[in-house]
């Protein structure tokens, strides 16, 4: 493989790894999930969200001159609801949206402690 085929390899790959970057990234946009900002009655609800993002490609040579060559790539996005920003009278107030791995997390930390009281007051 010569250093041209490399290069032109790797800007194939950069080219495709921008675009699957950028159409991932404007679906993973909160409002594309849940709207923009309401007001209504001088109160503001701003929506507050999680996203995540990967993505991935290559592209390939032959190693011959005019053999081969490749390209691909995916990715997805994941965006969960965390909480709302309340704006109010010059005043912001963020109120958090409780999820079910609140409550494990919860469990397991009283868990814990109790499981360290338990060895402190036995030793």
């Amino acid at each position: 493989m010569t250093i041209a085929e490399t290069q032109d390899g790797a800007a194939l790959a950069n080219e495709l790894l921008q675009r699957i970057g950028q159409a991932v990234g404007n679906s993973a946009q909160v409002s594309a999930v849940f709207g923009e900002a309401v007001e209504r009655d001088g109160i503001t609800v701003i929506p507050v969200a999680k996203a995540r993002f990967g993505f991935g490609g290559g592209a390939g040579v032959g190693a011959r001159q005019g053999e081969g060559s490749g390209g691909g790539g995916g990715g997805g996005a994941s965006v969960s609801a965390v909480g709302y920003i309340e704006v109010h009278d010059r005043t912001a107030q963020f109120k958090r949206i409780p999820s079910p791995t609140d409550l494990l997390a919860l469990v397991a930390a009283a868990s814990i402690a109790a499981l360290a009281i338990r060895r402190l007051l036995a030793g």
